[in-house]
């Protein structure tokens, strides 16, 4: 019941969805997020994006409506509304809001009316161009974050599906750790890649504690195997040799055992040409031992169907509970006792034969014929001497 509870509570590095649980805390150099201001943004969530893209424009209007009315005050353009003889800086702008006003219209062309720039306010004729310079600046970054933001792959991710659990059995005589990946998607992922980690804690020799370490799970990286062509759900496979992380798991270690793996796919979206990635994980108590995946792909009427019905289905396969390390020092005894057996019968063989090693098989039958005639006729000359010299 506590390895229950214990299991239950032990926390994912990597949720099944590929959310990474991984908070970071205390980040003494927060101003380096200041110098990539662009990704900052766009990684932003929605609600605090909106916020960002909203403060941005009110910001701009309020900081130049407030150097609008300063100007206006400064001007005493505010204690002389409405006589013909005064020239104001800019026309009808007397209050806070109306400057406030004439700094949306400026910045967002949206025609200002009755509020107008003098000729004869060479500040405000400045403050105008940079007010016009600042709103071009905010409005590509704003339309590019957003665009930036509405156009990542990460939606993608949402149909590249994987099993809900992993298998272990044989295939081509070899112990193996399998799961199923799938797109649900018409248009494809190109040149998509797989590959896998292993994450569990443990303590060096030294006594240092990993709480941790990453290893390798090899997807066929070498073989090229890894590459896929992901049109149809697919099996990937991971063989466990002796440079593998399982080598020495047995059923009823796995029991015993704390460890996650995550699996990463990577490609690139058919539509929009961008990078997308999907992740998932899977926990020791998600690994079926002596299971295989359904088949879920059918022939019918000249093309192939996918019956997504059957993707996590798995059916019981005879599989020895044994390591693969265990399994393969069986094979090399069996290997071995064969051939000690085949040297003995080689040099029994051989010590039958003469000198002269050019003699076939039935050359050597006929000799051995007649050591058994000579033999046979030896025993009957001794046998007949003693009958002899008994008479005698």
């Amino acid at each position: 019941l506590f390895n229950l509870t214990n299991r239950q509570a032990r926390q994912r590095y990597v949720t099944k969805d590929g959310k990474c649980r991984v908070n970071l805390g205390r980040i003494v150099e927060k101003k380096r997020f200041l110098s990539d201001i662009f990704t900052t943004i766009v990684d932003l969530k929605y609600r605090w994006f909106i916020f960002v893209f909203m403060l941005c424009y009110i910001v701009t209007w309020v900081v130049f409506g407030v150097i609008y009315y300063v100007d206006a005050l400064l001007r005493d353009d505010v204690n002389h509304i409405g006589e013909p003889e005064w020239k104001p800086c800019i026309d009808n702008v007397d209050t806070f809001l109306s400057a406030l006003l004439f700094s949306v219209e400026t910045q967002r062309t949206i025609g200002y009316g009755t509020r107008v720039i003098s000729a004869d306010c060479p500040e405000g004729v400045i403050f105008i161009m940079i007010q016009s310079i600042l709103g071009s600046v905010i409005d590509a970054l704003m339309v590019g974050c957003m665009f930036v933001k509405i156009s990542r792959p990460k939606k993608r991710a949402e149909t590249l599906i994987f099993s809900k659990k992993c298998v272990v059995s044989h295939r081509d005589e070899k112990l193996c750790l399998m799961f199923r990946i799938g797109d649900l998607r018409d248009s494809h992922m190109v040149d998509a890649k797989i590959r896998a980690k292993l994450i569990k804690s443990r303590q060096t020799k030294e006594g240092e504690f990993i709480p941790l370490e990453q290893s390798e799970i090899n997807l066929g990286y070498d073989t090229g195997e890894d590459r896929l062509f992901l049109v149809e759900p697919q099996i990937i496979c991971h063989f466990i040799n002796d440079r593998s992380p399982f080598w020495e798991m047995t059923a009823e270690s796995l029991k015993r055992e704390q460890f996650e793996i995550i699996v990463i796919l990577e490609g690139i979206v058919e539509a929009t040409g961008m990078t997308c990635q999907a992740k998932t994980s899977y926990t020791e108590d998600e690994i079926m031992w002596g299971h295989r995946f359904e088949p879920c792909m059918t022939l019918e009427k000249g093309a192939f169907r996918v019956d997504y019905s059957h993707f996590d289905k798995t059916f019981d396969v005879q599989t020895p509970w044994a390591s693969a390390k265990e399994m393969h020092e069986v094979k090399e005894m069996e290997q071995n006792d064969r051939s000690t057996l085949s040297l003995f019968w080689d040099n029994m063989f051989q010590t039958c034969v003469p000198g002269d090693s050019n003699i076939g098989f039935e050359d050597l039958s006929e000799q051995n014929m007649n050591r058994i005639d000579i033999h046979d006729i030896a025993e009957e000359e001794s046998k007949e001497l003693e009958r002899n010299g008994l008479d005698i």
